[in-house]
C-alpha cells in the first residue's frame, strides 16, 4: 500500500471503533496520528486547516490553555487534564485535515458499525423475548447494556445516526419519495427506542428531540408556511408519542424530583443531584477567578474543598464549558464555546442536505457538551467529537460531499445526490 493511502484505513478503523471500549478508540487515534505522519502531504493538509473557519477558535483554545499552564499552579491532575484538553484540539484538527475521500472512509466505518450494533441489540432482545441464550461479547457490552459513560457515548452516537436518518427522510419527503422516507424514519424510530429502553439517556433523548426540529428549520428556513406546518404537526406527533412512553416520563420525572431534592439540601448519587451541586459550585469557582481560573487540573482540588463529601471522588463537572471556565477562566470557556458554535455556524451556513447532516451532528455534540463531559471524558469525546467533526469536514467540501459513500455505481445511499455523469 502506498504511504499516501494509509490514512484511509486508519480513518475507517477509527469510525469502526467508536462504539468500543475507550482503549480501542485511543488505539485508533494513535494509528491515525502515525498514518498522517507517514503519509506526508502536510502542506496540503495545513492549507486545508488554515482555510477552515475552525482554525482560529481551536488555535486560540490551545494557546490560552498553554498560557494558563505557564501562569497558574500545577496540580496532581494537571497532566491528565492537559492531555485531555489538547486531545480535543488534536481530534478536531485530525478530522478537518482529511481529504474528502479519507473522511468518507471514516464515515463508512461509523455507519457500518452503527447499523451492525442496531442489529446486535435487536438480536439480543429477540433472544431475551424467546428466552434463548445470547452470547454477549465484552467489547459490545456497553452497546447492549447501560454500563457507565461509554454507554452514554454510544447512545449519543446512535442519536447522530437517528438524526441523520431523519434528515434524509425529510429530504426524501420533499422529493416525494415515500419509500425512502419511510425506511429512514423507521431507522430514527429504532434509535429512539434504543436510547429510551436499551441505553436510556436523557441527554440523547433531548438531543434527538432538539436536532430534528432544528433540521426542519435548516431545510425550510426560506419557506415559512411549510416550516410552520412541519414543526407544529410533526413536532406535536413526535413529542406526544415519546412523552406517552412510561420510560420517558419516569426518566424526566425522576430528574425533576432529584433537582427539587438537591435544592432542599439533599445529597445523593442521583444524576441531577450531582449536576446541581457541580454546576453551582463550579460557577462559584469561576466567579472567584474569572480571568485565569484555578489552573489546568485545578477543578478537582477546588471541588474536593467546596462540594459535598459524598461526591468528592468526581474528577469533572459534567459540563465542559464549566470545566474549562474553572481551570482557564471565562476566556478559556469562551474559546471552547467558540469551537462548538463555529461548527454549528459552518454547518448552518451550508444550505443543503450535507450542511443539514453536519448541522444536526454538531448540534448534538453541543447539547452533550452542555449536559455532560462530552469532550473532557475520553470515553465520550474520542468518539462523539471524531464523528461530529467528520460530518463537519464533509460539509466543507463543495458539491456532492457524500459521493461514493457506498462502493458501487449509482446513487449513493444517504447522499440524496444523482450518480456521477459518464465520461465519453
Amino acid at each position: 500500500m502506498q504511504r499516501s493511502q494509509l490514512v484511509r484505513p486508519a480513518a475507517m478503523f477509527w469510525g469502526l471503533t467508536v462504539f468500543m471500549p475507550v482503549g480501542v478508540p485511543y488505539l485508533a487515534a494513535f494509528l491515525m496520528i502515525v498514518a498522517l505522519l507517514v503519509a506526508g502531504g502536510w502542506r496540503e493538509r495545513v492549507q486545508r486547516l488554515r482555510a477552515s473557519p475552525m482554525w482560529w477558535p481551536v488555535t486560540i483554545y490551545v494557546v490560552w490553555t498553554l498560557v494558563i499552564l505557564a501562569l497558574e499552579p500545577v496540580y496532581p491532575q494537571t497532566p491528565s487534564n492537559l492531555v485531555h484538553g489538547l486531545r480535543i484540539a488534536a481530534t478536531v484538527f485530525m478530522a478537518l485535515a482529511l481529504t474528502r475521500e479519507e473522511a468518507i472512509w471514516a464515515l463508512r466505518g461509523f455507519l457500518v458499525m452503527a447499523l451492525f450494533n442496531i442489529l446486535l441489540i435487536a438480536a439480543f432482545w429477540i433472544a431475551v423475548w424467546q428466552r434463548a441464550w445470547f452470547p454477549v461479547v465484552e467489547p459490545f457490552r456497553g452497546v447492549i447494556f447501560l454500563v457507565g459513560n461509554k454507554s452514554i457515548s454510544n447512545a449519543l452516537l446512535f442519536t447522530i445516526l437517528g438524526a441523520t436518518a431523519a434528515v434524509f427522510g425529510l429530504q426524501a419527503l420533499s422529493e416525494r419519495r415515500p419509500l425512502r422516507a419511510g425506511l429512514a424514519f423507521a431507522l430514527t424510530l429504532a434509535v429512539a427506542v434504543i436510547i429510551t429502553f436499551s441505553l436510556p439517556s436523557r441527554t440523547s433523548l433531548l438531543a434527538l428531540l432538539l436536532a430534528i426540529p432544528a433540521a426542519c428549520l435548516h431545510q425550510w428556513r426560506r419557506q415559512l408556511k411549510v416550516l410552520a406546518l412541519v414543526m407544529i404537526a410533526g413536532g406535536a406527533v413526535v413529542a406526544a408519542g415519546l412523552w406517552n412512553l412510561p420510560a420517558v416520563q419516569q426518566k424526566f420525572e425522576l430528574g425533576v424530583q432529584e433537582l427539587e431534592a438537591a435544592q432542599h439540601g439533599a445529597v445523593s448519587e442521583g444524576s441531577w443531584v450531582v449536576r446541581y451541586y457541580m454546576y453551582r459550585d463550579t460557577g462559584r469557582m469561576i466567579l472567584d477567578k474569572p480571568l485565569t481560573g484555578w489552573g489546568i487540573g485545578g477543578w478537582t482540588e477546588q471541588w474536593q474543598l467546596r462540594g459535598p463529601k459524598l461526591l468528592a471522588d468526581y474528577n469533572m463537572p459534567h459540563n465542559d464549558f464549566l470545566w474549562m471556565g474553572s481551570q482557564a477562566g471565562i476566556p478559556g470557556a469562551l474559546s471552547l464555546l467558540a469551537i462548538m458554535l463555529t461548527g454549528v455556524w459552518v454547518a448552518w451556513r451550508r444550505d443543503d442536505l450535507y450542511g443539514r447532516y453536519a448541522f444536526a451532528a454538531q448540534l448534538i455534540a453541543l447539547i452533550a457538551t452542555n449536559a455532560n463531559s462530552a469532550l473532557r471524558d475520553a470515553q465520550i469525546g474520542l468518539s462523539l467529537l471524531w464523528v461530529s467533526t467528520i460530518y463537519l469536514r464533509l460539509a466543507q467540501e463543495p458539491g456532492d460531499a457524500w459521493r461514493g459513500l457506498l462502493p458501487r455505481r449509482g446513487t449513493p445511499a444517504l447522499s440524496g445526490g444523482a450518480p456521477p455523469p459518464r465520461r465519453p
